[in-house]
């Protein structure tokens, strides 16, 4: 009996999510709002097809895209020398309208490093060797698919939108969790960071099955926690919850 390809409904779901992100709004001081389901679908789709092929043992979930890596490259996590020289993903990225004039998105052709994209992937690469064997087992998605920015190009993460955004987005963003795992059935579902964490349990009720919660420390660059070694402190912590 052939094993059922998950890649269609975890697309079709993106699609659905980048669809309901299009018609939320977003007061000061946000200011500027990328989606790159949008505008990096492209590259973002060779990344499903690619990669959610096959059901997982562990869906890694973090937050939102950076400005640096998802925002340009439509990936999770999306440092570019991993995404176009270790997953081999490369593709025509337009422009977000409008677009901060201090955060262009220049795609591939971007020339600065995601910071906690290089460690993420980097760790990955190390430890499985080939995109193909860490990804048979795993795959990493984000829960907002949105970046927002305040008119200096401040990053602003979901958790700082007032109440009633949240809502509206949150309501979208759940929505495409549930049917993200429900495509890809894993045995762990591993927050990336303990906002990512949070919604992970908040989805288990609508599952009709229950994967087990973990959690690894956020690699950013503003942790000092990730900063001391995030790879060791990340690999500790998979393998002391049994994930690894």
């Amino acid at each position: 009996m052939p094993k059922r390809n998950p890649s269609q409904a975890v697309a079709d779901a993106a699609r659905e999510l980048s669809e309901a992100c299009a018609g939320l709004r977003f007061a000061e001081p946000t200011a500027y709002v990328y989606n790159p389901l949008d505008y990096a679908w492209a590259a973002h789709d060779l990344y499903i097809q690619k990669f959610a092929n096959t059901e997982k043992r562990a869906v890694l979930l973090g937050m939102n895209p950076g400005p640096w890596g998802m925002a340009q490259t439509g990936v999770p996590f999306g440092e570019i020398p991993a995404v176009r020289g270790w997953m081999g993903i490369e593709a025509e990225v337009a422009k977000p309208r409008p677009e901060h004039p201090k955060r262009p998105v220049e795609g591939f052709g971007c020339t600065r490093s995601e910071v906690s994209g290089r460690r993420l992937w980097g760790l990955f690469a190390e430890r499985f060797g080939s995109p193909e064997a860490f990804f048979a087992d795993h795959y990493v998605a984000n829960y907002c698919p949105l970046v927002f920015m305040e008119e200096s190009g401040k990053n602003r993460t979901p958790d700082k939108l007032p109440a009633a955004e949240r809502a509206a987005l949150d309501a979208a963003c759940d929505a495409h969790l549930v049917k993200l795992l429900e495509a890809l059935r894993p045995e762990w579902v591993i927050g990336v960071g303990a906002y990512a964490e949070t919604k992970l349990k908040e989805a288990l009720p609508a599952l009709g099955f229950t994967p087990t919660v973990g959690k690894v420390l956020h690699p950013s660059p503003a942790s000092p926690a990730a900063n001391r070694g995030w790879a060791e402190a990340a690999t500790k912590q998979l393998v002391g919850q049994g994930v690894w």
